[in-house]
């Protein structure tokens, strides 16, 4: 396509949708119109891939997960199409400025953090590899939500990405399918068969929205699918004609709740019962459609396995499980051995945690309330179980409840997935060493062979090419095109660590990124940071195991060690946090409380002012992400060791040149088998000394140095403009559990010395440019093109 052309197809296109030539359109419907010709274009070429892998009998992946953290689409579809500059040159011609119209895309409000940008990193890099993948999700009205930060303290407010994002999404109300919740199940023998039925149910119509999910340079393209919830009848019309017109809406609007929101609070009983139906409204309408797409064109479900993987992305999709049975039985008439077989062949399960307490449960009444059919299942999925593990384990009613699907008065979904997927993997070496040595270690010496490892992957293009131009564009320059298609090509970088020309420029790009956020800041938050100090980043989800609470109390640390001796040569340093707290999770919100106070306390003191500037970006997303991250120079990794599965956010900061200071948790293990202790600064207590000491008694008192309490009774004096006791009180006793649960406390120190360290290393800037590049030119380990690639040969069998 010439700009001449693409100019043609944007005048036809905004004249068939808005009436106008694009000079006269407005910027919204310019948006729009370019949006559509490139989602049209998509369209065809999504209509030739499907062609061509149904007529070679290609085995598809659907890969379920709760969150889809997609970002922006609009220019991510351009780049991978290879169309962003000719649509770029069409725009200017008609005199348009692209990068406004990059403005109004909204990123689509379908995730919370590295889980669902993970998913969105997985359909990218499967659709540049050509094989054929269908994501599925919920089409979340209002997303997670926006956050905005009032008087310091986090508020929820509605992200109506749809309003603009909506042009993305194509409807397929034709293929909408039944979800049933509810009522009675009625259990008899015909003829010696087995027969159920469900009544006196209550039916949701879950509506499917195509999302078209483009490759780099490829030729497929793949699809997200997005469930709506509605009623089958949607107005209730003798209500209506009563005057009662409330009662007419209300029925469609409470089964319309399902897909409002994104993770509802589920600190009250409405929001469990919610979340449930979301899984269950997930789980079934993708499972119906996808079995009857398979019985439509192969004729028997017995073939599934050899067709079909299905992939259970946490445990929020677990009820693919029981609800696999269900169709196979009770709607297909398979019999239970059967139909067991089908099902565990062609399920898998990603874990992306070790914490016991994250790992879903749901309580026996709430769940067999909700999904009557689904609980006769799981207890029949249970009562076998534990027949099996009886006659491996023997007597061990210890072990034999802590595998149960079902104890305690609570169904556990993951065990759900480990009594039934036939691959299990976790999401670093770490990650899934932890995994089979503690929480699923007795499941592993059950069936060890279903366990493996894969680790996490980063759509790097995405996150270096479009978010980085400058850099890519000198990669280009010095080691040529190879990296684009693959990474592993980006070592070749490492011929030029010893240039101090290419060092230099290396470090010129770096400068005019953080100007580009400095810019950023200064108008979100009022701030004025020097580009020349050192930018130390820490924005992910907001988690007390993440530790952005080791953070603070360094960053008052360092405030008082500049205030005792203000004349010392300090290492200028701005700290940026970006990060969400889930609305329920109220020690999350007063951590951010605590970053926004210390940034007004020490940002408005003349005495530091040109060492220390802390910023609190409000409302952290993909494409403000895009913006931080290449501009980052140092990258915070800072969980306690054996707590994080793996971290992406890690691996992008690393393709972007900042350098890792971290714990050897999660991918950072990963990472520092690439660069060396020489280019990251590692600190803590390693996975092992952590149990180690809990298991000798952890006492966070005894780390209590004059400096650290110093630090601590500002946080309970006022001083920061408000007092944060029970923070501190987390921290120093057991009033709320276990005292300091991820050891804070323990690893200030050794924190502390890693920053130091930081800090010596940028005053000698030969040195960290080198270090930088070293990070970029090892990076090309964490693509997701591998992590893919090892999926679709040891667990999907693509």
């Amino acid at each position: 396509m010439n700009k001449i052309e693409a100019i043609e197809l944007l005048n036809q296109a905004c004249m068939r949708l808005f009436g106008c030539t694009m000079t006269e359109a407005t910027d919204k419907q310019a948006y729009k119109t370019l949006c559509t010709v490139v989602r049209n274009s998509m369209y065809d070429r999504r209509r030739n891939f499907k062609q061509a892998y149904h007529a070679q009998k290609r085995k598809q992946v659907f890969y379920m997960s709760m969150e889809f953290l997609v970002g922006t689409s609009l220019r991510n579809n351009l780049f991978n199409l290879g169309v962003e500059e000719v649509f770029t040159d069409a725009l200017k011609e008609l005199d348009i400025d692209i990068q406004s119209l990059y403005a109004l895309d909204p990123d689509a409000g379908l995730g919370n953090g590295g889980l669902g940008r993970l998913a969105s990193c997985y359909l990218d890099s499967l659709t540049g590899l050509g094989y054929p993948a269908t994501g599925y999700s919920i089409r979340y009205e209002f997303g997670i939500f926006k956050q905005q930060i009032v008087d310091g303290w986090q508020m929820e407010l509605p992200d109506n990405w749809l309003q603009m994002g909506d042009v993305w999404l194509v409807p397929k109300e034709d293929d909408a399918v039944e979800v049933r919740f509810g009522g009675e199940v009625r259990e008899w023998y015909d003829n010696g068969k087995f027969k159920v039925a469900q009544y006196g149910y209550s039916s949701v119509m879950a509506v499917p929205y195509n999302l078209y999910i483009s490759g780099y340079r490829a030729e497929a393209v793949n699809k997200l699918v997005l469930w709506s919830a509605k009623l089958p009848q949607s107005f209730d019309m003798a209500a209506f004609s009563r005057g009662d017109y409330v009662r007419a809406l209300e029925q469609n609007t409470m089964a319309e709740t399902i897909s409002k929101v994104l993770y509802p609070a589920d600190d009250h009983i409405q929001g469990k019962r919610l979340r449930l139906r979301q899984q269950y409204l997930l789980c079934s309408a993708s499972l119906q459609t996808i079995l009857r797409s398979h019985v439509k064109r192969y004729g028997s479900l017995r073939t599934l396995p050899d067709r079909v993987a299905i992939h259970i992305n946490d445990t929020h999709p677990a009820l693919c499980v029981p609800e696999l049975m269900r169709l196979l039985m009770d709607e297909y008439d398979f019999e239970w051995d059967e139909a067991w077989d089908i099902a565990c062949r062609t399920l898998s399960y990603t874990n992306h945690t070790v914490m016991s307490e994250a790992l879903e449960r749901w309580s026996i009444d709430l769940y067999k309330e909700q999904l009557p059919r689904i609980y006769a299942i799981t207890e029949e999925i249970n009562r076998r179980l534990m027949e099996k593990l009886r006659a491996f384990y023997g007597n061990d009613e210890g072990k034999l409840n802590w595998m149960a699907v079902i104890a305690n008065n609570e169904v556990r979904m993951h065990n759900l997935c480990l009594a039934a997927c036939h691959k299990i993997n976790g999401v670093s070496t770490l990650h899934t060493e932890i995994l089979k040595s503690t929480i699923f270690h007795d499941y592993y010496q059950y069936t060890p062979k279903r366990f493996l490892n894969v680790t996490n992957g980063i759509a790097y293009r995405r996150w270096l090419c479009q978010a980085n131009p400058k850099l890519t564009g000198l990669l280009q320059e010095l080691i040529g095109d190879r990296f684009l298609k693959d990474a592993n090509a980006l070592e070749d970088l490492l011929r030029f660590a010893d240039d101090n020309t290419v060092l230099d420029r290396l470090a010129a790009i770096k400068r005019d990124n953080k100007l580009r956020l400095a810019q950023y800041i200064a108008r979100a938050n009022g701030i004025n940071v020097d580009p020349d100090s050192m930018f130390d980043v820490q924005v992910k989800r907001l988690h007390e195991y993440k530790r952005q609470m080791l953070n603070v109390l360094q960053i008052l640390y360092r405030y008082n060690q500049i205030k005792a001796n203000p004349s010392a040569s300090w290492q200028p340093k701005t700290y940026i946090f970006g990060a969400k707290a889930s609305a329920g999770y109220i020690r999350a919100k007063q951590i951010i409380s605590l970053i926004v106070a210390v940034s007004n306390f020490v940002n408005n003191d003349p005495d530091v002012r040109g060492k220390l500037k802390v910023v609190f970006i409000e409302d952290y997303r993909v494409s403000l992400a895009e913006i931080i991250i290449p501009a980052a120079e140092i990258s915070e990794q800072i969980s306690i060791a054996g707590k994080e599965a793996s971290g992406t956010g890690n691996m992008k900061f690393m393709i972007n040149g900042a350098i890792t200071i971290g714990t050897l948790d999660g991918a950072n293990v990963e990472i520092h088998d690439q660069v060396g202790d020489e280019n990251m600064f590692l600190f803590g207590m390693k996975a092992d000394e952590v149990e180690a000491l809990w298991r000798k008694g952890y006492d966070p008192t005894s780390y209590l140095t004059p400096e650290l309490r110093k630090v601590l009774d500002m946080l309970t004096s006022g001083v920061l403009g408000r007092k944060y006791d029970d923070i501190v009180a987390s921290l120093t006793t057991t009033r709320f559990g276990v005292a300091d649960a991820y050891m804070t406390l323990a690893d200030f120190e050794d924190y502390v010395r890693a920053q130091r360290d930081a800090d010596a290393a940028f005053g000698t800037p030969e040195r960290f440019h080198r270090m930088s590049l070293v990070n970029i030119a090892k990076s090309g380990i964490f693509s997701a093109d591998r992590s893919v690639t090892e999926y679709a040969k040891n667990i999907w069998e693509l």
